[in-house]
């Protein structure tokens, strides 16, 4: 048995129709016995990475989001910075897996990408404190905030502009351990070229404080996914480009873009 806090790469992946956890040893997958939300025990199975189709890193009950949670964002959009933090919900039926593809509605003029550290909930938490979060947190993944800006502009609240299918791309993994987590480097490349280049010490409240205040509104459950919001240089995405999320130490989410031609 392996204690749960010894750093490594926790990923969720599919092989012959079975749906398998393990952890990620330079080109292997070291097969678990169960979900990383208990303890962690490794069976002595071993299986090479390219030999498997990596899913989402967990599944979630709900995807809970930060809006304008960096200075640069706020600044670049000259709005005045938030008192507390902006939460939103995206549904799980928008998440995707590393690779897999993003789809862009047919009846959308414009759709962004969103480079965003996640959060991923160990336990079941409520009311928790910010001195004791790290307690609920198993890991960090990297997440895009897919939006349909034409739609979040027009609407009110932003639901529909977040919550097409395949607007939540989240992986590969989940990083166990991450030290200086509110001083990492985020950014995001489409089609190679670098859009945005931040970093997590951009942020208005911190990882302990956005836990702990949402903590106090609903309950988090094992799995649970909180997003922290995206730096400066979100822009569009077209069909055919690919979108790259790379976070330091943690790793780098891979989607494309393609349409299917439904209009609603």
């Amino acid at each position: 048995m392996l204690k749960q806090y010894i750093t490594m790469k926790i990923v969720r992946f599919s092989r012959e129709k079975l749906i398998l956890w393990g952890v990620v040893e330079d080109n292997y997958i070291e097969v678990l016995k169960h979900d990383p939300f208990q303890t962690i025990q490794k069976t002595s199975q071993k299986i090479p990475l390219n030999k498997v189709k990596i899913l989402a890193p967990t599944v979630p009950s709900k995807i809970i989001c930060v809006g304008l949670n960096y200075k640069d964002h706020v600044a670049e959009l000259s709005m005045a910075i938030p008192s507390e933090p902006i939460i939103f919900l995206k549904p799980t039926t928008s998440v995707i897996s590393h690779n897999d593809k993003i789809i862009y509605p047919g009846n959308v003029d414009r759709v962004d990408y969103e480079a965003e550290l996640a959060v991923v909930i160990k336990k079941k938490a409520k009311s928790v404190s910010v001195r004791d979060v790290n307690k609920y947190i198993l890991g960090y993944t990297c997440l895009n905030d897919v939006t349909a800006r034409n739609i979040q502009v027009k609407d009110i609240q932003w639901s529909r502009a977040k919550s097409f299918d395949t607007f939540c791309p989240i992986g590969p993994w989940i990083e166990t351990t991450v030290k200086n987590i509110n001083k990492l480097q985020i950014k995001s490349y489409l089609n190679g070229k670098i859009k945005q280049h931040s970093n997590t010490s951009e942020f208005i409240f911190s990882v302990e404080k956005i836990v702990s205040f949402i903590s106090n509104i609903m309950t988090l459950l094992p799995g649970d996914i909180i997003s922290t919001g995206t730096p400066s240089g979100v822009g569009p995405m077209k069909i055919g480009d690919t979108i790259e999320i790379e976070i330091e130490n943690i790793g780098r989410l891979t989607n494309s873009v393609q349409l299917v031609g439904i209009k609603y």
